[in-house]
């Protein structure tokens, strides 16, 4: 690959293209649609081309304009240039820009609303409040300056009226975890509301505290590895990946645990998109330490009280994909005696308020039984506890498509739940061989 004046590699074209991969794969922007940058230490703006497919780039594709406005490339920079240079010049602590149209951003951006993402504890963390952007022309500098004046206010996303959205971060996966964040909070929001609140519940008041007991635990070596520890790592990296394709996780939203023996456990990192987890970041617990080097996911605590207090558990799923939740901020009942299998694997889930912080976890602790090992954590989560891993990740698949068909079915027509006696024969024919 050619190297061009004002970089000595072309490490940020490749960035910008796989991650414009991984948007376009997710349905998050189309072919023509869509655009995003990075500005390196020189001051120079790598970015996308204009009307290329975004489906296809290469990293010789990207085009590199220079501090002085020269511009180095086979194609003309994307036309939304003067927006991503004047939030540069605006917002020397933002690093990368990504512009797309994701459809539930895009149906706030025609609203004129902002999706409020105080309503989900992961949401809130990721983004912090959003921001707004009147319109105007796309491409053009009254724009660029709208969207600047947004991150001036503090704003690390902007819903931009009648056109879509915009995050910005340290780098570009930084913006990317923001957008997909953002974007699922919206699709959270939007199924809530389609469930039958006009409004949605008080938002709750989350504290921070709690949030670094677990990274303050004392760094020490990791030591040999425990048997069977490697095949958990490759395990746990695979459900990630696995469960970010489903759209079942998202960004650094997500957490997956799995036990190892002498109360030692492996979990996934808290600073690392899960689609981005290797085997190497994930972080090993063990004897009241963390694995050097490693921050242990947020909610590490949490997964650490569920095996203490039940010895059968030996895995651990939280997740918060965006049907599932709509039940998690919306009065709505989750009602899971719709089709056999939805009641067979989940029964019923309890739910419980949420919390102030990330150690708040009794509640949690005491809606679970070794019958019942899924709890939904209202504005936040749901866990679900099992023995194997790919059970608890099938059970949270399953809850999911059955969400999703609850919120497809309510304003299609009434929902007919199985009866008590269809219930009754589940019961005596599934429960008693453990089987389906």
């Amino acid at each position: 690959m050619r190297k061009r004046a004002g970089t000595h590699d072309d490490d940020a074209a490749r960035q910008i293209v796989r991650v414009m991969g991984n948007l376009y794969q997710r349905g998050m922007t189309t072919a023509s649609g869509g655009n995003m940058s990075i500005i390196d230490e020189n001051g120079n703006i790598w970015i996308t081309p204009s009307a290329i497919d975004k489906g296809s780039l290469s990293p010789d594709d990207i085009i590199c304009v220079s501090l002085g406005g020269s511009v180095s490339g086979r194609h003309k920079p994307s036309s939304e240039y003067p927006l991503h240079r004047a939030t540069y010049n605006a917002m020397p602590g933002i690093r990368a820009l990504i512009h797309a149209h994701p459809p539930a951003l895009v149906s706030f951006s025609i609203m004129h609303r902002v999706p409020d993402t105080s309503v989900l504890r992961y949401a809130l963390d990721i983004c912090g409040p959003a921001g707004y952007a009147a319109y105007e022309l796309p491409g053009s500098e009254k724009l660029g300056e709208n969207i600047a004046s947004a991150f001036r206010k503090g704003h690390t996303v902007v819903i931009m009226e009648n056109h879509a959205a915009i995050a910005g971060g340290k780098s570009l996966h930084d913006a990317l975890d923001r957008l997909e964040a953002f974007e699922y909070c919206a699709r959270t929001i939007v199924s809530g509301l389609v469930l039958g609140d006009s409004k949605l519940p008080e938002k709750p008041c989350f504290e921070q505290s709690g949030r670094l007991t677990v990274t303050q635990l004392p760094e020490a070596d990791p030591g040999d590895s425990l048997p069977g520890e490697q095949q958990k790592r490759k395990e746990i990296c695979n459900i990630l990946h696995r469960a970010c394709l489903r759209g079942l996780m998202f960004s650094r939203c997500g957490t997956v645990s799995v036990r190892l023996k002498d109360d030692a456990l492996l979990i996934t990192p808290e600073d690392i998109s899960g689609s981005e987890v290797q085997e190497d970041d994930v972080v090993k617990i063990s004897c009241q330490s963390r694995e050097t080097g490693k921050n242990p996911s947020a909610d590490a605590e949490l997964h650490m009280q569920i095996y203490k207090r039940f010895p059968a558990v030996n895995s651990v799923i939280q997740a918060m994909p965006p049907y599932l939740m709509a039940f998690g901020i919306s009065a709505a009942e989750f009602n899971v005696r719709t089709i056999p299998e939805s009641w067979i694997f989940l029964r019923e889930i309890p739910v419980v308020p949420p919390r102030k912080n990330y150690g708040d976890n009794q509640m949690i602790i005491e809606n679970i039984t070794a019958a019942n090992t899924a709890v939904m954590i209202r504005n936040d989560s749901m866990v679900i506890a099992g023995d194997r891993l790919f059970d608890c990740f099938d059970r949270l698949e399953v809850a999911e498509m059955n969400a999703m068909s609850l919120v497809m079915a309510k304003p299609a027509g009434e929902i007919i739940p199985l009866n008590n006696e269809q219930i009754s024969d589940l019961r005596k024919v599934f429960l008693k061989t453990g089987s389906h």
